[in-house]
């Protein structure tokens, strides 16, 4: 049975405006930032209506330029879907995974570490390779969760990375990105979270894992961004770390 998911309502409410607005085939849409504050909603949430919207065919993305209406039936009623959106997806994926990483600082052994540090020299020699091959970083987190000795935290995160291999939102969200040294970073932080399991550190675990996911959202949304190239940092609601 679908959900229905919080974007495809700020996707029809930006039918709505499209409709109001009188925008017509080749309007440029207003900013990402003017819809969020109109809408009084946060930004990956517009970020994630569009390119739904996208998907449908109803607006054409223009790198370094802004969203455009691409058809007359942005109008219409939305299509029903179940996808999730790519924010939503990190946002669980940041609240479950930084406490399997807390629980498996508790559980690890030398053996999980071993393993870990060949994942994290496979992801180094993708990387170095320019593939496009992200299995080095899907095999870290997913030796994270083994780490725990328990297979029901294993099952979750091989869900949760399902559910993104799926994903027609998260493709296209990519599609928009074409830098890749943003894995780099994103190679130190997994490194700093094996440090934290090395030493069976679980708040260091916890936060790493934390801040890496946060990396992660913050990249995918400055780097996917179309209308501002100049983009701050500050365009979606974080959530708060765990006290």
């Amino acid at each position: 049975m679908s959900q229905y998911r919080r974007y495809q309502d700020v996707a029809q409410a930006l039918r709505v405006v499209i409709r109001d607005e009188g925008f017509a085939v080749g309007d440029r849409l207003p900013p990402e930032r003017q819809l969020s504050e109109r809408l009084s909603v946060s930004r990956s949430l517009v970020r994630e209506a569009l390119i739904m919207l996208e998907i449908d065919g109803l607006v054409e993305v223009r790198k370094g330029s802004g969203i455009y209406l691409a058809a007359p039936s942005a109008t219409t009623a939305p299509p029903v879907r179940d996808d999730i959106g790519p924010f939503e997806l990190l946002q669980a994926r940041q609240l479950l995974e930084s406490s399997i990483a807390a629980f498996a600082a508790e559980m690890v052994t030398k053996n999980d570490i071993t393993r870990m540090r060949e994942a994290l020299e496979m992801e180094r020699q993708q990387i170095e390779s320019g593939s496009a091959d992200h299995s080095g970083d899907e095999l870290f987190h997913r030796l994270i969760a083994e780490a725990t000795q328990n297979s029901v935290l294993v099952d979750m995160v091989d869900e949760l990375w399902r559910k993104r291999e799926q994903s027609p939102m998260w493709a296209k969200l990519h599609d928009r990105i074409f830098d890749a040294d943003y894995r780099r970073n994103w190679l130190e932080d997994h490194q700093k979270i094996l440090a934290a399991l090395r030493t069976k550190d679980r708040d260091g675990a916890r936060a790493a894992m934390w801040q890496h996911l946060a990396h992660v959202r913050e990249t995918l949304m400055e780097l996917s961004d179309v209308d501002d190239p100049a983009f701050d940092g500050y365009l979606f609601q974080p959530i708060s770390a765990p006290g």
